[in-house]
């Protein structure tokens, strides 16, 4: 944990794009975008694949990701380069992506616990940027 210009930042995930579909991807027609986590026990890892049509900025597209936890959202991005958000892809938990020295970097604000995001995300339940049950061939 560390603090910039009064706003708290806290190690969340890495995101990894990946050509390669892994096991128990999960679908978002809303960004034309796969994920799955993987095995990593000591630092969560998310892969993301992409349709060739994905609306995504190119630089999540290609880059890996670094997410963080901030206590100010507003305050994070204030003067940055913001590349996707802010928005709600989970309920309670708003997000956005900068451009942070070249690289895209996510910025989190919730009151959920890990078990709650990771439980949503996986569910569907609560999480708008997946449709529970539809699958790439659904679209």
């Amino acid at each position: 944990m560390f603090k910039r210009d009064d706003v708290t930042y806290e190690f969340h995930h890495l995101g990894v794009p990946t050509a390669e579909s892994h096991p128990g991807e999960r679908y978002s027609a809303v960004f034309g975008m796969y994920t799955s986590d993987s095995e990593s026990e000591l630092v969560r890892i998310q892969y993301h694949r992409f349709d060739t049509d994905s609306i995504l900025h190119p630089v999540l597209r290609t880059m890996p990701h670094v997410a963080f936890k901030v206590d100010d959202l507003a305050r994070a991005i204030d003067g940055k380069q913001v590349v996707l958000g802010p928005y709600e892809p989970i309920d309670g938990f708003r997000v956005a992506v900068i451009v942070d020295g070249g690289m895209p970097v996510e910025l989190i604000q919730t009151t959920l616990s890990d078990e709650q995001v990771w439980s949503r995300a996986h569910s569907g339940e609560q999480a708008s940027i997946y449709f529970k049950g539809e699958s790439h061939a659904d679209r």
